[in-house]
């Protein structure tokens, strides 16, 4: 098990299973006793992928407890997000009182703070917290960029350990692994290669719910330097990866889960099921890698 603030590796942000409008904890703990052994580093719970939103606190507490209990040791963070800056350090108090290895937080949402704002957001989420925080720079969730500047200035705070980099600016992510007081994490799976090939330390990535021995073997090849055997194992899936995120996620990936037995293809509205091409475009992408494996 990874010391505490140590989030290299890959790490898996879990979907949450439904079925008939409830949350299906039983497919859940399957789903992570099956991702338990690939030798990815741990789970993400009630991330964007969890459909987090959509679950009340008492569901987001029981779903936390599913992985808690399935996942054998394997270290677990918990996504934390909102706007009300009492609430959400409330909501941290609650979840100190969890085994988490840590906290994955958003700017907030909606309100588009300066950056002064977003400085002080998280300043004051890290002094509230008893564990360590994964900053999650998302600015087309969110609707405000986490600048290079004011990340170089959360670095300071020894409770903030790590960046999951969705911010699409790779001069930001390229200044940030130079830095090197923040550890950073891939967030766009398409920018795992990438990330980790500049010197990244990690990635939180969807995709890797399936085939997820082929996604920790690239990790493990980059992080070893072997560059062409890496580029060999990565190139077959970057295709699937496009096709998982072509329409809304998690809707392409609860698809191709429930293709495989793993859940039911259900989804807590305003999300929708993927489109039947799609889905059957996952199905020969995943059916072709595995002939490949």
């Amino acid at each position: 098990m990874q010391t505490s603030g140590n989030f290299s590796g890959l790490w898996i942000p879990l979907i949450t299973p439904f079925f008939l409008g409830a949350v299906d904890h039983p497919a859940l703990t399957r789903l992570v006793h099956r991702l338990r052994p690939t030798g990815m580093a741990g789970f993400v719970v009630c991330g964007s992928t969890g459909e987090a939103a959509a679950l009340d606190q008492a569901e987001q507490l029981a779903v936390l407890d599913t992985v808690l209990q399935a996942a054998g040791g394997r270290p677990v963070v918990m996504g934390l997000s909102g706007y009300h800056l009492p609430k959400t350090l409330a909501w941290v108090k609650t979840l100190a009182t969890r085994p988490l290895a840590g906290l994955l937080v958003p700017a907030p949402h909606y309100i588009r703070p300066a950056q002064s704002g977003v400085l002080h957001w998280f300043t004051a989420i890290a002094d509230a917290s008893a564990l360590p925080l994964i900053v999650y720079d998302i600015p087309y969730r969110t609707g405000v960029s986490i600048e290079r500047a004011t990340l170089l200035e959360l670095s300071r705070q020894p409770g903030i350990r790590a960046v999951k980099d969705c911010g699409g600016d790779a001069a930001k992510t390229q200044a940030m692994i130079a830095d090197g007081r923040l550890q950073v994490l891939a967030g766009e799976d398409a920018q795992i290669f990438a990330t980790l090939a500049l010197g990244g330390s990690g990635a939180i990535a969807a995709s890797a719910h399936v085939h997820t021995g082929r996604f920790v073997g690239v990790l493990q090849m980059l992080k070893q330097g072997e560059l062409a055997q890496a580029r060999a194992h990565w190139r077959p899936l970057l295709p699937l990866i496009e096709a998982l995120f072509a329409e809304p996620n998690p809707g392409p990936l609860k698809a191709l889960l429930a293709h495989q037995d793993l859940i039911h293809n259900e989804l807590r509205a305003p999300m929708t099921q993927a489109t039947p091409g799609q889905t059957q475009r996952l199905i020969q992408l995943s059916a072709a890698l595995a002939a490949a494996e």
